[in-house]
């Protein structure tokens, strides 16, 4: 697999109405850059649409950042990547010519995980996300303890209560650091697994359309 010269292999949809932010579209493990692309044009029609494909590869899949099992994860590999994804939007904005202070992410299982990270590590980078099946990715000795470092970002968290891969507590645990840094976090639970339910996507798109505009 092969990366462009931003650092990801990834589709640029340009916006086709003004005002909105530009989504940030992350897929989950085994995915690529198209996967997405779907549920981003449902979430927030008209907007831009930037979807990279996650250039580590685990038996082929690609995801964005390693693991050593299921649900062990490289946790220094959690920063590289979460500083990584965080350079490539800036970057890609310079390119693709969108406004890199305004871009939310949507991202599914692994896609949610480093959204919730590049919040947490890398703040300023987004203006919040649509978190879908996420658990915490990040230590504890990773993260500032400023109760102000998120001020100004919101949160989506969706979760399944029989989601065999991510854990009720984990999930609380992600949006537990989450709102102790400031962010203003929404969680929806569904009587579901590890998938994006239709509830999920009904009420994430009302929470994308109810977002103030940036000032």
């Amino acid at each position: 697999m092969s990366a462009d010269a931003l650092g990801y292999e990834h589709v640029f949809e340009p916006a086709t109405a003004t005002g909105l932010p530009t989504l940030l579209l992350l897929h989950g493990t085994g995915g690529d850059e198209h996967d997405l692309l779907p549920l981003g044009r449902e979430l927030l029609p008209g907007a831009a649409l930037l979807s990279p494909r996650g250039n580590v590869l685990e038996r082929g899949a690609p995801r964005f950042f390693r693991r050593f099992a299921e649900g062990v994860f490289d946790t220094d590999d959690v920063a590289r990547r979460a500083r990584s994804l965080a350079a490539f939007v800036r970057d890609a904005a310079a390119r693709h010519g969108f406004d890199a202070r305004n871009v939310f992410a949507a991202g599914f299982s692994n896609g949610a995980n480093i959204a919730g990270a590049v919040m947490l590590l890398e703040p300023g980078t987004l203006r919040g996300g649509v978190l879908l099946r996420a658990q915490m990715v990040a230590n504890d000795a990773q993260l500032s303890a400023d109760p102000r470092l998120l001020a100004g970002t919101s949160a989506f968290l969706a979760a399944g209560r029989t989601d065999a891969i991510v854990s009720p507590a984990e999930t609380e645990r992600l949006a537990r650091a989450l709102r102790d840094r400031g962010a203003d976090v929404t969680l929806r639970w569904d009587e579901a697994g590890h998938t994006i339910t239709r509830g999920d996507v009904d009420a994430a798109a009302a929470w994308v359309a109810a977002l103030p505009a940036r000032a």
